[in-house]
């Protein structure tokens, strides 16, 4: 890793102008990672899907393999990388490498190595706990959360191994660096929807009229702008991470309802006859927009100015936005094809909150106020974590 100077935050990149840039493409294997991380985006989506449509099916299910497909990927591309790193005569390779048990590769082939183990390990264990606690148990159940913990782990290790090489074609003036920085957004922004997959339970639609949606959000969410921001050195990219995700969520409710499905598995409450998507996503587009405006102006801040100042607009934008937006989504009026919300679950009984389009017990007065508080304070010390470790970030070369 590099041990240069520290940089000022949100500092642009460095004026390489004077410099003949080298031609370089994008090693394949950074293309085969950002595939995997695809893949298991779209295997997750997909298989939450079939547990709310189909429920508990057979292990070898086309969403199964797409998930599974990632930990197969990141394994050649780590055996690829630590054979040609540790055995290899690659003298750049090498010096681009860490060292860990005698073996040498990139930094991000060892977080995702670690993933692929825990993958591999929640199959077994996934299996034994459905033939020990019923056929469709709750979807973050413990071998599931190992699954999705090995598929973070994944693309974090990705991320690194994409932020390494960006890192070191801006600092060699390389034609690839553009292409990096883009592919680490597009990245990051799956890594958002990871970050709104594990906050569902907290935000949902009947959910967004509580304190506790919003302290939720500002835990998961402004973190991950504020890295993004601080290691991409791209002026919108707490917006186009944001953008990436709500973009994947809408394109799942467009088109996982074009696709038959029943339901295997009974009570069945809700009689489903196609695959119900995910909700409508978080408007998170709005906050990011406003901190990527908020981050231009604040370059000479301290970093603490800039986390109170952040914690509180993204409180206040996400409040402003979705508030008013959660009794558009209860109305009748958003039961069409791009809203989503006549889909439910085959176990959806009519007596739940959404299903009678009506808020889990609001908050008003005080109360709100004094949960509202903490969510300012939790994206106060949110974003403070983020600006910190992507500082750092943008000193990783390995």
């Amino acid at each position: 890793m590099s041990t240069a100077a520290n940089p000022p935050f949100f500092a642009p990149p460095p004026n390489k102008t004077h410099e003949q840039p080298r031609n370089a493409s994008v090693p394949w294997y950074i293309w085969a990672g950002a595939f995997a991380v695809t893949s298991a985006t779209i295997g997750g989506a997909w298989d939450v899907s079939w547990h709310r449509s189909i429920g508990r099916d057979s292990f070898w299910t086309p969403a199964h393999m797409a998930i599974y497909a990632c930990g197969v990927l990141a394994g050649i591309i780590g055996l690829y990388l630590v054979a040609r790193a540790t055995f290899g005569s690659d003298a750049e390779m090498r010096a681009n490498s860490v060292s860990i048990f005698g073996l040498r590769a990139p930094l991000g082939v060892f977080l995702a190595g670690w993933g692929g183990v825990a993958m591999l390990t929640s199959a077994p264990f996934d299996n034994w706990w459905h033939n020990a606690y019923g056929l469709d148990v709750k979807i973050v159940s413990p071998p599931h959360t190992l699954l999705i913990l090995g598929i973070r782990a994944i693309g974090v290790g990705i991320l690194f191994l994409i932020l390494a090489a960006m890192n070191r074609a801006e600092e060699n003036g390389a034609t690839n660096y553009k292409a990096l920085q883009w592919l680490y957004l597009y990245t990051g922004g799956l890594m958002v929807g990871g970050q709104m997959f594990f906050l569902q339970e907290f935000t949902e639609q009947s959910k967004l009229h509580r304190a506790s949606c919003y302290i939720a959000l500002a835990i998961a969410v402004p973190i991950i702008f504020a890295l993004f921001s601080q290691s991409a050195r791209y002026r919108w990219a707490a917006t186009v991470t944001a953008a990436v995700y709500m973009a994947f969520i809408i394109g799942e409710i467009l088109i996982l309802p074009l696709f038959p499905a029943q339901p295997k598995l009974g009570p069945v409450f809700y009689p489903v006859t196609h695959f119900v998507p995910a909700e409508f996503p978080k408007l998170i587009i709005f906050p990011a927009l406003a901190l990527d405006l908020l981050w231009t102006r604040t370059k000479s801040w301290k970093l603490w100015q800039i986390a109170i100042v952040s914690g509180v607009l993204f409180t206040v934008v996400m409040v402003a936005v979705e508030w008013p937006f959660g009794n558009f989504l209860m109305s009748h009026a958003s039961q069409n094809r791009f809203f989503g919300t006549m889909y439910f679950d085959y176990n959806a009984r009519p007596t739940s909150y959404g299903f009678r389009r009506l808020f889990f017990h609001p908050q008003y007065g005080m109360e709100l106020v004094r949960g509202l508080f903490i969510a300012v304070l939790c994206g106060i010390a949110s974003t403070w974590v983020g600006l910190a470790f992507g500082k750092w970030m943008r000193g990783v070369q390995r």
